[in-house]
């Protein structure tokens, strides 16, 4: 289930005194180059307008009805200028676009600067970028200035631009639940569902006695229990498992993922403790980690604002997330610490197969033998990108910031699934996190994608972003 690549309406640019006639080249090259990139690509007809370009502000409303004749089916818009191109005619036609805009440049070669031959498209991104901030026009313009599409640096450039309109596209329209109430103890949790919704992020919520009433109505041999059963089976390594424990995740997978089907969720927020335990004798943990490795983001402990970010952060990367804790220094290394949670970490974030355990901190309180299901193992070593979101003043405020889990041995006996994090100014990140009052958790997902996401959070969505 990784995020399917987005769609664009690609525009071109012209200007009477420039030469048209390489409009016809660029169209070709581009619409080759982005269908190779393995994007779907839509473009005005060649006789809608003078060479299929826009260059007077008539032509800009034929390609403005052009994309409300196409609205939903393009995530973005690629404004190509093979020549100079007309600033007021791409007012015109992208105004009311809705979507974010990528400006893209050709470049001159030093052997074709004949007036008939060249392109002027360095100056001309200049202008059409001059009259977009003054219209307050949101776009996106990347380096190098002018690149061909043919230069592996495009490539790069739509792979960036790909990212930030999956990460708008999810994030203008989506839907959180949260299972069950805040832990008591947990303030650092808290969230402001009017802000999220005035962003576009409607949040939906349960009880868990209805989640408790699902569970105790299912029996063993109904077929979405026997289904989840082989699907768990397979998942992790069960060790020791009581045969209870693992019938009541069983019961519990079912439930969360019929909730997620029911209410159309993009992600979720679970209680996951301490009822389940008192009550049921387990700890879902497993069953975050196997939704979480489906691209499903689930946070812990009702913490919608990790979830909220783990979607965001999926969104970019492709890929899976997971929400961990800041939990320890690493020895004497001041740009080292261990990220930590229970046991949601997605399997393919993991170095080896889990081990199911019981939860070894909550035993203090609930005895033990009635916590199983806490996911242990280590987080493999490569490049990640972090974030969280928190509410103020009807704002929705994130951090994000990139690092890397790296080799280093975490002694046997620490609890749960772990990894050692290396950052460029720990002790900083630290710091600006705790003063912008940041909870103690932090979402991550593989690779490196914060730029992207942080254009998406700051330039199209409207969102505080502390880069740390």
């Amino acid at each position: 289930m990784k995020s399917d690549k987005s769609s664009f309406a690609v525009f071109f640019g012209n200007r009477g005194f420039f030469p048209a006639s390489l409009q016809a080249g660029a169209r070709k090259e581009m619409t080759a180059e982005l269908k190779n990139l393995g994007h779907k690509v839509l473009t005005l007809d060649t006789k809608a307008t003078r060479h299929g370009a826009i260059e007077t502000p008539l032509e800009g409303a034929v390609y403005a009805n052009f994309l409300r004749e196409n609205a939903g089916n393009y995530d973005g818009v690629i404004l190509c200028l093979p020549n100079f191109g007309d600033e007021t005619g791409a007012i015109a036609a992208l105004k009311d676009a809705g979507v974010p805009i990528l400006i893209q440049a050709y470049p001159d070669e030093l052997d074709k600067m004949a007036p008939e031959v060249r392109r002027d498209s360095f100056c001309g991104k200049f202008s059409i970028m001059d009259v977009f901030c003054q219209y307050g026009l949101k776009f996106t313009a990347l380096k190098p200035h002018t690149v061909h599409p043919t230069d592996r640096r495009f490539a790069d450039n739509i792979d960036y631009f790909d990212r930030l309109c999956r990460v708008v596209k999810k994030m203008r329209s989506m839907t959180i639940g949260a299972v069950g109430a805040r832990t008591t103890a947990f303030k650092t949790v808290r969230i402001d569902e009017i802000a999220l919704q005035r962003h576009g992020i409607t949040m939906e919520t349960l009880d868990m006695s209805d989640v408790f009433a699902r569970m105790n109505a299912l029996k063993l041999t109904d077929s979405p229990v026997v289904k989840k059963a082989k699907i768990l089976q397979k998942y992790t390594n069960w060790g020791e498992t009581p045969k209870y424990a693992f019938e009541t995740l069983t019961k519990l997978g079912v439930v969360l993922d019929s909730i997620a089907e029911e209410l159309r969720l993009d992600a979720m927020a679970v209680r996951c403790w301490i009822e389940l335990q008192q009550q049921y004798g387990v700890s879902p943990c497993i069953l975050l980690s196997e939704m979480n490795n489906r691209c499903f983001p689930v946070a812990c402990e009702v913490d919608v604002g990790s979830a909220v970010t783990m979607c965001a952060l999926r969104i970019a990367s492709g890929s899976v997330a997971t929400c961990l804790d800041w939990n320890n220094n690493y020895g004497n290394d001041d740009n080292k610490c261990i990220l930590f949670h229970c046991g949601p970490v997605p399997q393919d974030m993991m170095t080896c197969t889990g081990e199911i355990s019981e939860h070894a901190i909550l035993a203090n309180t609930v005895g033990k033998g009635c916590s199983f299901g806490c996911n242990e193992g280590r987080i493999k070593p490569g490049p990640f990108t972090f974030g969280n979101l928190i509410t103020d003043s009807g704002k929705l405020k994130f951090y994000l910031g990139e690092g890397k889990f790296t080799k280093d041995k975490i002694p046997a006996d620490f609890f749960g699934c772990a990894g050692v994090a290396e950052f460029p100014d720990l002790q900083q990140t630290l710091l600006t996190i705790g003063l912008e009052g940041h909870r103690h958790h932090t979402a991550v997902t593989p690779g490196c994608v914060m730029a992207p996401v942080k254009d998406a959070f700051e330039n199209y969505l409207g969102y505080q972003v502390t880069a740390v």
